[in-house]
């Protein structure tokens, strides 16, 4: 990870951020305080889609009863 002042990012700007598409991860700092850092961009996933798996699982009726004392014991609880 490289530091480089505001100064030089300023004016080195486009290089640095050749060097970020790179990979590269750079520190900003202001004096020798860091303030900031480059980081590659990366696009968010996609959103999960509610009901994307509907008729692919199913989940029995049994696991929305309460838990027995032996199961309520064996989580600890």
């Amino acid at each position: 990870m490289t530091i480089v002042t505001i100064h030089t990012a300023k004016t080195t700007l486009s290089q640095l951020l050749a060097r970020v598409e790179a990979g590269e991860e750079i520190v900003l700092a202001r004096g020798k305080q860091p303030v900031a850092k480059l980081v590659p961009y990366q696009a968010r996933k996609a959103k999960r889609r509610f009901g994307k798996y509907k008729g692919v699982i199913t989940i029995d009726d049994s696991f929305f009863e309460p838990l027995t004392e032996k199961e309520l014991k064996d989580w600890g609880l």
